[in-house]
């Protein structure tokens, strides 16, 4: 039995976490039957980080963890017909998003033009947690983005910034409705996580304005929908 353990749903989108949405995605990709467990207690995950998955006895944290591991496990075949730079690409586009995430993140938390907006959809979602938690956490992100660095940066640089990832993987993307061609991988999964917690997000940073702009990211989200049994939109 598959569980996956990840934050919890916000604006109609199964994890409001980029990374747990990725692994949600790929487990849908792959039609493997799973459970899913919205949580905010990182005290039982690897690493203290969500998402993690319990798979019968292995527990195994970080999304790319996790996502090997299933393709091992269950002979899994999304990427076999990928090409050696098709795997280089892979990881590159994949560390591109891990960049984005703190841009991302900042966005949400960290910006005050946006964090009402945010606070009051997160408050709306999990009654059980006040404000006084959530502006807890927001102190401990600035911390972070103080460390990572993207906490040192103006709004403007930081959005800058986040918006190179963005363009760089819509780039890539170009006119094709997967990554690399007719048929989603892995990377497809990965995409989708960080683009549609973007897009779906009713909330108007620079990022999703740039995001919203870009037919090929709009058409990638809504074939990964199709594809996983869903409507076009939350």
């Amino acid at each position: 039995m598959i569980v996956l353990y990840s934050y919890p749903q916000l604006f109609g989108l199964e994890d409001n976490n980029p990374f747990g949405l990725k692994v949600f995605a790929f487990l849908k990709l792959a039609g493997l039957p799973f459970e899913h467990r919205h949580v905010i207690d990182t005290s039982a995950a690897p690493r203290g980080q969500l998402p993690y998955l319990v798979d019968d006895n292995v527990t195994v944290g970080d999304s790319d963890a996790i996502i090997a591991h299933l393709k091992r496990k269950y002979a899994l075949t999304l990427d076999d017909a990928h090409t050696p730079e098709q795997r280089d690409l892979d990881l590159l586009i994949r560390r591109t998003l891990d960049d984005l995430y703190w841009v991302m993140s900042y966005s949400r938390w960290r910006d005050d033009r946006f964090w009402p907006r945010f606070r009051d959809a997160l408050l709306a979602a999990l009654p059980d947690v006040g404000a006084d938690a959530l502006e807890g956490a927001r102190q401990y992100n600035f911390e972070r983005y103080r460390y990572q660095g993207i906490g040192r940066y103006e709004p403007d640089d930081a959005y800058a910034r986040g918006i190179g990832d963005l363009q760089a993987v819509a780039n890539r993307l170009g006119d094709q409705p997967f990554m690399f061609g007719a048929s989603p991988a892995s990377i497809d999964a990965a995409v989708y996580g960080f683009v549609a917690n973007i897009y779906f997000y009713d909330i108007d940073t620079p990022l999703r304005r740039f995001v919203a702009a870009q037919d090929n990211f709009v058409r990638h989200c809504r074939a990964m929908r199709e594809r996983m049994g869903q409507s076009a939109a939350p």
